[in-house]
């Protein structure tokens, strides 16, 4: 099985780094047990950044490695320690990537220009450990919040390749001999058609000009529909600043001829803008000039059929050159006409700013559309409440459910964004399922409620959501409460042995309410 060199269209599958989980601490030194909460934040999760790099021009690399994943971010610890950010995961792809969507096939971003940058999956945020947490009523919080997962998605990146020519033609027209010979790009040459499967390029000098040239694969008659792998090839074309139509006119095949070559490739290019979107950027590709390249002059035949058609294509408003790669007759006219038509498209092109692309999900508006509540049917038939939206989801994620203080701290939080309350006017009712979490297809990862709107939540116990009495409460006396009691003792004492002396010794000796075993003289 030969081993692909050139990809042009992969399939990759991206998570980015889970966040750093909170930790609940409490501050301990001597003669200080309860010195406060003092736990640190969990670190963030790397992101996932696709970046344009001018050194890349293959999709390669994720061809043999589809999966990739950024780092997770570290625990946070006591003594108000944060733990570490993950590690960005930064993938490099050549100029001219677009990328979509692999449910949808809808176009995410298309990444032109050196530099530019697109974070496809946004790390997880860390945790928030018990001192974040910690407030004038939750002074001392005994838990802490997880981390939230990074994000997962299937992307397709899709390379179009950015050349300032394109060459195009039926297949064994000669493209890939005329690159090579007006370059030092050496792509395979033979005499079958689609020698070429893949774009080649190659980079021209003519005069003080560089420019980059691609040898586009052969195009057959029906390429716009996909005949021919013709999606494949055309696209490659959308973004070069001119066409050279590369006419064989040395072909023996019957039905073969210069202009019925060149009405049918115009044609298909015609074809295939008109399927492309309004904005896309080939849906001007018949805006833009073209040249025509007849082809293998320097065969005899070929030479009195190119100065047969030559009138007629001048007719319709090209600029025709007779050329010859084996010869490389007409190849300086060529190249000097390619560059005119670049420099013109330079100078009126602005200068691309390097960008960087972050998909962050839109704001919500109001806290009524915070989130939305649906109705449905369990399999059982029970009566389910299916919870959605981004901060309902996000804390439940973050909700540690083996602590009943923090299940207490979410369930004031959704009690203040308004649950409760939408789901009561709604006509939920005690033992309804409360759903939250999840995604429309999938519920597998959801968290399940037993809706009971007067249910405690547990914390309670400790007073106040998020407190500890301990802080508020000491049973210790003070010493001067400690002095009146051993005082009020050793008077009862006294007035005992007084009334032993008078023969009464129903008086009790000692008073236990008076003195405890911690009292000392």
């Amino acid at each position: 099985m030969a081993v692909p060199t050139f990809v042009d269209r992969v399939r990759l599958l991206v998570s980015a780094g889970n966040g750093g989980h909170g930790v609940a601490s409490v501050h301990r030194e001597k003669f200080k047990p309860l010195g406060g909460p003092d736990g640190g934040n969990g670190g963030h999760g790397g992101d996932v950044v696709l970046r344009v790099a001018q050194d890349v021009t293959t999709l390669l690399d994720y061809h043999h490695e589809p999966h990739r994943k950024a780092g997770n971010g570290a625990p946070g610890a006591g003594s108000n320690r944060s733990g570490a950010n993950g590690d960005d995961l930064v993938l490099s792809v050549p100029d001219g990537t677009v990328v979509r969507d692999a449910e949808t096939e809808e176009v995410v971003a298309d990444l032109v220009g050196p530099g530019t940058e697109l974070v496809i999956a946004a790390g997880g945020r860390g945790g928030l450990g018990n001192a974040a947490l910690a407030s004038s009523k939750r002074k001392a919080p005994g838990f802490a919040l997880k981390g939230e997962p990074g994000e997962e998605r299937a992307i397709v990146l899709e390379l179009k390749v950015v050349a300032d020519i394109g060459l195009i033609g039926f297949p064994s027209a000669g493209k890939s001999s005329l690159i090579a010979a007006l370059s030092r790009a050496r792509p395979k040459i033979a005499d079958y058609p689609f020698t070429t499967l893949v774009p080649n390029l190659g980079v021209v000098t003519a005069g003080s000009l560089t420019f980059t040239v691609a040898d586009v694969p052969g195009l057959i008659e029906g390429a716009s529909e996909g005949r021919g792998l013709g999606h494949d090839f055309l696209r490659h074309v959308e973004r070069c600043a001119a066409l050279v139509h590369v006419i064989d006119c040395a072909t023996v095949e019957p039905g073969r001829d210069p202009l019925t070559d060149l009405d049918i490739i115009e044609n298909e290019l015609a074809r295939y803008a008109e399927s492309l979107p309004a904005d896309a950027a080939g849906a001007d590709l018949l805006e833009r000039p073209r040249l025509v390249a007849l082809n293998k002059t320097d065969v005899p035949d070929a030479a009195q059929i190119a100065e047969f058609v030559r009138a007629d294509l001048e007719g319709r408003g090209f600029d025709v050159f007779d050329v010859s790669a084996a010869s490389r007759a007409g190849l300086r006219e060529l190249s000097f006409a390619m560059a005119e038509i670049v420099a013109a498209r330079r100078a009126a092109t602005p200068d691309q700013e390097v960008t960087r692309i972050v998909l962050r999900p839109p704001a919500p508006s109001g806290v009524g559309d915070e989130f939305t509540i649906d109705e449905r049917r369990g399999a059982g038939g029970e009566r389910q409440w299916i919870v959605r939206g981004d901060k309902p989801t996000r804390w439940v994620r973050q909700t540690d459910f083996s602590n009943d203080e923090a299940v207490g701290f979410l369930a004031d939080r959704l009690n203040r964004l308004g649950v409760e309350a939408r789901l009561l006017a709604l006509g939920a009712e005690p033992g309804d399922d409360v759903v939250i979490g999840g995604s429309k297809r999938d519920l597998s990862d959801a968290v399940i409620f037993d809706f009971d709107p007067t249910v405690d939540a547990g914390a309670e116990v400790l007073g106040r959501r998020g407190e500890d009495l301990r802080l508020e409460e000491n049973a210790r006396r003070t010493n001067v409460e400690r002095r009146e009691q051993l005082a009020a003792r050793r008077a009862h004492e006294a007035e005992a042995r007084r009334a032993r002396e008078a023969g009464d010794w129903s008086f009790p000796e000692e008073a236990d309410d008076l003195f405890d075993e911690d009292d000392q003289p």
